[in-house]
């Protein structure tokens, strides 16, 4: 497995949109947008691959000051148990060390919590609803 930066608006970007559509928006009922992509042109997009199939990726998006915040984060099902997800998380903590940042936030996903509690993530605040499903907001110090 390996993981690296994707630019955006590439054939890379454009293959993990679709990964990210399929596991994360299409179970809700939910669409990607022109002009939310938009918005994303100076994020950070990272991909895992396992040889050349696409297995998992993430977008990291720099806040005020020294945060970044972990979004749309996605493993293709099948592949879900194999450390995928892991090796992304460190990997983006990595990355946004090198850029400065000394906290990395997220909005975990109910179901989501135990993995990153277990990657020493802390909860913040109390549940809520985001994408029509219960998520928690999580953070750590870098």
């Amino acid at each position: 497995m390996q993981v690296f930066p994707i630019r955006f608006g590439t054939p890379a970007y454009d293959e993990v949109i679709r990964l990210r559509f399929d596991v994360l928006r299409k179970p809700l009922g939910l669409e990607f947008h022109s002009e939310e992509l938009a918005r994303e042109y100076n994020d950070f997009h990272l991909a895992c691959y396992m040889g050349s199939r696409l297995a998992g990726c993430a977008v990291l998006v720099p806040l005020s000051g020294n945060r970044v915040k972990m979004r749309q984060v996605a493993v293709i099902e099948s592949l879900r148990g194999r450390g995928v997800g892991t090796l992304m998380v460190r990997y983006s903590e990595v990355l946004a060390k090198t850029h400065g940042f000394r906290t990395m936030e997220l909005n975990a996903r109910e179901n989501a919590v135990p993995f990153y509690k277990a990657m020493d993530y802390k909860l913040v605040g109390e549940r809520f609803v985001e994408v029509t499903i219960p998520h928690f907001k999580m953070e750590k110090t870098l």
